[in-house]
């Protein structure tokens, strides 16, 4: 018969082993994760690349996350708080209207130059790679994109209102368009990172302000 002070023994060492399979910071991992599937991409990364470049086990990723693609999704809504957020919240600003979305166009040309793995935008890396065969990830990218979307349309109706936009212009329209040439440059960006050549593509796309 099993002593109780054996099983005493045993559930602590349980419980150590536990604890010390949870020894990382969640959001520490999950920022690895979002960096090597924005580099190599859903398909491009396996299991052993995610092993490596979070540095916790097989064990801790599937506890913690579940398989890979629920990594995957997790991976992207960390993408959405810590970059597509900083964009939502300079174009949802008070004072936002016509120049804080030239900036926009500019600062993104300029974070594209210097990337020099040309990663590109998770979110349309993963429009291209995964949506089209994935239902789920096809509603959440389009419910990305719709954030970006509103947001524009936020800002253009600022403008609207300080008469720096015409009264008569489609607003709803306008926020698609920058939308769409915000992401067209980030997939250009991925093969030809050139500024002058990114410029002159922006300078023609936001001439629509005009």
């Amino acid at each position: 018969m099993i002593s109780t002070e054996f099983v005493k023994v045993s559930l602590e060492l349980i419980k150590k082993i536990v604890a010390r399979h949870k020894e990382f910071d969640r959001e520490v991992v999950l920022e690895k994760a979002m960096a090597t599937f924005w580099r190599y991409g859903y398909e491009g990364t396996s299991v052993q690349t995610l092993v490596e470049n979070m540095g916790i086990n097989r064990g801790s990723i599937y506890d913690t996350f579940g398989d890979k693609r629920s990594l995957f999704l997790a991976a992207i809504q960390h993408y959405n708080e810590a970059v597509v957020k900083k964009l939502i919240v300079a174009l949802e600003a008070p004072g936002a209207s016509k120049q804080v979305i030239i900036d926009r166009f500019y600062n993104l040309i300029d974070r594209a130059v210097a990337d020099k793995d040309r990663k590109g935008c998770l979110l349309v890396n993963t429009a291209v790679e995964v949506c089209p065969h994935d239902a789920d990830t096809a509603s959440q990218i389009a419910a990305d994109f719709k954030r970006i979307e509103n947001a524009f349309k936020k800002a253009l109706s600022r403008a609207q209102e300080k008469g720096e936009l015409g009264g008569d212009r489609d607003v709803t329209a306008l926020a698609r368009y920058l939308t769409c040439n915000l992401q067209g440059l980030r997939v250009i960006s991925k093969v030809n990172p050139d500024p002058k050549f990114l410029r002159d593509i922006a300078k023609v796309a936001l001439s629509a302000l005009d």
